[in-house]
């Protein structure tokens, strides 16, 4: 039996609405949003033991948690999600255009973190923390192939996320050239690249440089790798030289601050 219109429209603007949400989980995750004052907070679900572990976060925000029990969680998570008896319903966070959260003032030269349909949420929360650690101006994917904000997510990023712009463009090749044209130098990690990512910096550690690395397997497309000022790698000290995406992006952002 097909369903009346009126139904379908109803069943289309509840998923729009949870599209426009985000459960996030974790006591780590649920407490540093909380503590973020450009979060905003829907619902906030604890179990007693957690309410007791973040009472100093719960108590800082305001908000007024559920009380659950630990064996009827109700917060509408995946069962594999280790929610640690807290979730929190917010609204994803909005850090602005990437021009200005790229010009923004920060100590060191600018640096930026640019990903090419990296879309596993895992790799994507370690480079946050990564990015975070090293002072980059923000993590930049692109809007239809990568990680969107998630309680995996957040959890993975370890408070990172409430911290550390990420940003989700429409397009990464105009991303990348209007950096370009604001005076940014546009390094692709591609591991047969002939230059090392440490000697291509050598005297330029003073400009504002944008690393972009890709999916691992496919690496970066080929219409980014045209895009990029230069390609580079990260020198291996034996034959076998590949790394996880984020232990790369880690590796690439301490290289372009230190030189490897």
């Amino acid at each position: 039996m097909k369903k009346p219109a009126w139904v379908i429209e109803k069943e289309k603007a509840k998923r729009a609405a949870a599209a426009e949400t985000v459960w996030l989980f974790g006591l780590h995750a649920v407490s540093d949003a909380l503590m973020n004052p450009r979060r905003q907070r829907l619902r906030l679900i604890l179990t007693r033991n957690a309410a007791d572990r973040i009472a100093d976060a719960v108590a800082a925000s305001g908000m007024e948690p559920e009380i659950a029990d630990p064996r009827r969680f109700p917060a509408p998570l995946d069962p594999g999600s280790v929610h640690q008896g807290a979730a929190l319903e917010a609204k994803p966070l909005d850090w602005g255009r990437l021009e200005d959260v790229a010009m923004a003032e920060g100590p060191g030269a600018p640096r930026l973190v640019l990903l090419d349909r990296v879309t596993d949420p895992h790799n994507v929360g370690a480079i946050l923390r990564s990015a975070e650690v090293f002072g980059a101006r923000a993590v930049v994917g692109v809007q239809r192939h990568s990680a969107p904000e998630t309680g995996a997510l957040a959890k993975a990023a370890s408070g990172a996320l409430e911290r550390q712009p990420y940003l989700r463009v429409g397009n990464l090749g105009q991303a990348i050239e209007t950096l370009q044209a604001s005076g940014w130098l546009v390094l692709g990690l591609a591991g047969e690249a002939e230059d090392e990512i440490g000697a291509a910096l050598d005297g330029r550690r003073d400009r504002a440089v944008a690393i972009v690395l890709g999916a691992e397997g496919p690496g970066l497309r080929e219409k980014t790798r045209g895009l990029c000022d230069r390609l580079v790698r990260i020198p291996a000290a034996g034959a076998f030289g590949s790394m996880n995406v984020s232990n790369a992006a880690a590796v690439a952002l301490y290289a372009s601050r230190h030189g490897a």
